[in-house]
């Protein structure tokens, strides 16, 4: 990523310490009031996950209005560079969560450690006890463990599609760089981790090139180098395995891939080399480039949502 100013990533820090909600790469652009009312049939707040006393292993459940004996799921991730532990209630409520609402899908806004807590792999650890939560509590909730998809704004988007390029591999070799990618949280180690779909908002996929477009100028740190604790000169390796983009095969679910032409934060060639890799192996993609969308701003009109739900619709079709 183009380096920002020190002040962003300092204010950024500041709001994690505070655990106030927030959203965008950067604490910039998808974030919503968390005072957002969804129609549902049932919610339940502050679920752990993990089986412990941790605020960053929570998360929001919401049912469609509705009722049926169980619904598809999607687990929304919020954005916040990774420098925010617990803004589950600012994500995307008033519009990716409404409209999977109203599709019929369950949906699961997790919390999880933010950099300041641990470093990566952490957050990949935490999402994928998401996903094993999601299926060894299937009765309890009412989620059809048939089909889990992620979706995430920002760093959100980045977990969302990373969780969806590793789907599978528990532990790999990124040149020098030995990576646990399942990790150990929560009470469900043998349900599995592996995912149906996946979508990708204006997510950093490949943190080794952030300079591919004009985006945010940053201070001496960038939101990778801190989750990274690293430089991308020192330690390129450990930011290729940062990257949704390295992880790419045929084998990959499906991935939506949506990025404003305008994104001043997280570069939209990010998206679009995201897409020619994807297309490249034969994943089954699409790709909505927004020409006047900015870093959330632009994004969510009833087409590019209405979009995401379609793409979802044909994967549980088989389509």
């Amino acid at each position: 990523m183009k380096k920002t100013l020190l002040s962003t990533v300092m204010l950024c820090l500041s709001a994690v310490v505070m655990a106030q909600p927030g959203g965008g790469f950067g604490g910039f652009g998808g974030f919503q009031r968390p005072q957002v009312k969804l129609e549902t049939s049932q919610e339940w707040k502050d679920v752990n996950y993990a089986g412990d006393d941790q605020a960053y292993h929570t998360c929001d459940i919401y049912l469609p209005k509705e009722e049926k004996a169980s619904y598809p799921v999607v687990i929304h991730i919020y954005g916040s560079a990774w420098f925010s532990n617990n803004s589950k209630g600012a994500a995307d409520l008033g519009t990716i969560v409404n409209a999977l609402l109203k599709a019929g899908y369950a949906v699961v806004c997790p919390n999880h450690r933010s950099s300041m807590d641990a470093k990566w792999p952490a957050q990949i650890h935490d999402i994928r006890a998401v996903i094993r939560f999601v299926r060894g509590e299937a009765k309890k909730y009412k989620f059809d463990p048939s089909f889990v998809a992620t979706s995430g704004f920002s760093s959100g988007g980045h977990l969302s599609s990373t969780t969806a390029t590793t789907s599978g591999l528990k532990k790999t070799k990124v040149g020098t760089v030995d990576i646990d990618l399942e990790g150990t949280v929560g009470c469900y180690a043998n349900e599995s981790s592996s995912v149906n779909a996946a979508c990708d908002w204006s997510g950093p996929v490949d943190l080794t090139a952030m300079d591919c477009g004009e985006g945010m100028k940053m201070g001496e740190n960038s939101p990778e180098d801190v989750l990274l604790d690293s430089k991308l000169a020192k330690e390129p390796d450990k930011y290729r395995s940062l990257s949704a983009t390295y992880y790419v095969d045929k084998n990959d679910p499906p991935i939506i891939i949506f990025h404003g032409e305008k994104d001043n934060v997280v570069p939209c060639c990010q998206g679009k080399m995201f897409y020619e890799k994807l297309v490249a192996a034969g994943v089954k993609t699409e790709a909505t480039f927004v020409p006047e969308g900015g870093h959330g701003m632009g994004m969510y009109d009833e087409a590019n949502l209405q979009k995401m739900v379609n793409f979802l619709n044909a994967v549980r079709a088989g389509k």
